[in-house]
């Protein structure tokens, strides 16, 4: 990604939903991560200015896995950087059109665009995972600037990468979800994605430390 540094390797999704919580675990952790990704459920509780408030603390990935008509995915991603994201992620499944929109609106602020090729949960081989090889090839011909792909099968990290060369891969699913950040580093991402493990903590910025030593240790 252009508009974040690969100096820890770690990535915090801030999955909850209180303004003044969310401030305080980005301040704490904010010298531990490289971003900060943000979905609808601390949108939908804080407001859409939270945006330029966490990006205070660390560069801010809008989490809206945009999925719909070019024009609509046009608008959703063009607030998203007015509001101070430095990347959106986008599906892929609606298509070449949606997504070479969102790619252009990502051009216009200098913000990068991110393509799910597959998620973390179980429930991902049952649609995703038969098309994530694709979704990663529409990827890199849309001129989209990275992928997620699943630390919670490093394999299939392995093979994303094969397809989207030098492209960012980001991989939810470390902690949690049972993902390891070493497995998924080795096998390919550039960072892995970090939740509950974190903002759960009773010491988020120890537990964020821990997740960068472990990634360090396999460098």
């Amino acid at each position: 990604m252009e508009l974040i540094s690969k100096n820890k390797n770690l990535i915090l999704a801030l999955d909850v939903t209180d303004r003044t919580r969310a401030v305080a675990i980005s301040k704490d952790v904010a010298d531990y991560v490289d971003a900060i990704k943000i979905g609808y459920p601390l949108v939908l509780g804080a407001g859409l200015g939270i945006i330029n408030t966490i990006s205070e603390f660390a560069p801010v990935i809008a989490d809206f896995k945009v999925a719909d008509i070019p024009n609509t995915a046009k608008l959703i991603c063009d607030l998203a950087f007015r509001a101070g994201a430095g990347a959106v992620i986008v599906h892929g499944f609606t298509g070449h059109d949606s997504l070479l929109e969102c790619v252009r609106v990502g051009r216009e602020y200098r913000g990068d665009i991110l393509v799910v090729t597959e998620m973390s949960h179980p429930g991902a081989l049952d649609f995703m995972a038969p098309e994530a090889l694709k979704l990663a090839r529409l990827a890199v011909e849309s001129g989209a600037c990275g992928v997620v792909a699943p630390a919670t099968r490093p394999e299939r990290v392995r093979e994303i990468r094969r397809i989207v060369g030098d492209l960012t891969i980001i991989s939810p699913g470390v902690g949690a979800q049972g993902g390891s950040a070493a497995e998924a580093i080795r096998a390919g991402a550039d960072y892995v994605i970090v939740g509950r493990s974190i903002y759960n903590a009773r010491n988020p910025r120890i537990e964020a430390e821990k997740i960068v030593r472990e990634i360090e240790m396999c460098r």
